[in-house]
């Protein structure tokens, strides 16, 4: 699949929650490469199976129930996660944070070297605009959703078990991760079209990052290739982009009107899509609704401001940079939604 492996150590390793978009990829660049792959999740998984993959059958909730899956390993992909706008918040601290607690003490026990936790750039949004942003950003003080705040404690408890036991650490920031086989992204923004329910939220101009699957995955391989006790990787951090950045807008405009779509034309200001967002987010708190709120002020502002990475480190560090363009990328999933009828 034009991924070039000749730089990479043959290993055993294990992908936490390799069933999932992104962890799927890493697993199956894993096996083009011919590593030795084996998966951890809550069900078990043919399709990962007949590809050469081993799957254990476990809860990363429960240490004990994960253990043997950390046996013989060399490096660790914890990709697992609680995802999403809406849920309640023990979900996202038990799995988010007691699980990744898990994961460490799990490769602690059974002499794990290497662990690579996959974070996102949301641990850093502080509604304010992030432009060309680097790995100096602290944490915010207060967060506006329970997904990047858990996922921010999980990430520090990463960095600081990094050097602890023999184990090195490191954790990637991968931002708005898009391509075949995204179930979310793309393919939320098609179905919002269709009921023609997209609505352009602030001045429309915000510029952002968007990240290719295939890239994302290449960059935890080779942060995995190069981390080691000694080198710059261990106990750090890194934004991981297309380094393509586009007006959001536009982008999401380019992709609706390709799938047959009309490209969105109503707006809302920024101020009322967060007050929409407290009245949905209240409402699901008081009422038994199904499902999850259709806006909330993370997401408003998430959609309104401009949010895009400076991958320097990531470039200086494991020599990171994205194999896939936007263009390609375009390409490729378009052609991948027409062939599943998105």
């Amino acid at each position: 699949m034009g991924f070039d492996a000749t730089w990479y150590v043959s290993m055993r390793a294990l992908v936490t929650g390799g069933n999932g978009f992104v962890g799927r990829r890493i697993v199956e660049m894993l096996l083009a490469q011919g590593d030795e792959v084996a998966v951890l999740g809550r069900q078990e998984y043919p399709e990962l199976v007949a590809l050469g993959a081993e799957c254990f059958q476990g809860d990363v909730r429960n240490k004990e129930s994960i253990m043997a899956a950390f046996k013989g390993v060399d490096v660790v992909f914890h990709v697992a996660a609680k995802v999403g706008l809406w849920g309640k918040r023990a979900d996202f601290e038990s799995i988010n944070i007691l699980g990744t607690e898990n994961v460490i003490n799990c490769c602690h026990s059974m002499g794990v070297p290497r662990l690579v936790f996959t974070s996102s750039p949301s641990v850093v949004f502080d509604s304010v605009p992030l432009c060309d942003a680097n790995e100096t950003l602290p944490y915010p003080r207060n967060f506006l959703s329970d997904y990047p705040e858990t996922k921010a404690l999980a990430e520090q408890l990463v960095i600081k078990a990094n050097g602890t036991n023999g184990l090195s650490t490191c954790s990637l920031r991968p931002h708005l991760v898009w391509g075949p086989g995204d179930n979310h992204l793309l393919p939320g923004i098609l179905r919002r079209a269709e009921k023609g329910n997209l609505i352009i939220v602030g001045e429309g101009d915000n510029i952002v990052d968007f990240t290719y699957i295939d890239n994302v995955a290449q960059a935890h391989l080779q942060a995995a290739a190069k981390l080691e006790p000694s080198s710059p990787v261990a106990g750090q951090c890194y934004f991981v982009s297309q380094n393509e950045p586009v007006r959001f807008w536009d982008f999401v405009s380019e992709i609706v009107v390709k799938r047959g779509y009309s490209a969105p034309k109503k707006r809302l200001p920024l101020w009322a899509a967060k007050a929409i967002g407290h009245i949905c987010e209240a409402s699901f708190r008081l009422l038994p609704l199904p499902g999850e709120p259709r806006i909330t002020p993370f997401l408003a502002e998430q959609l309104a401001k401009s949010h895009y990475f400076s991958i320097d480190k990531a470039k200086a560090d494991f020599g990171y940079e994205p194999k896939i363009s936007m263009k390609v990328g375009i390409e490729r999933t378009l052609a991948f939604l027409e062939e599943q009828g998105h």
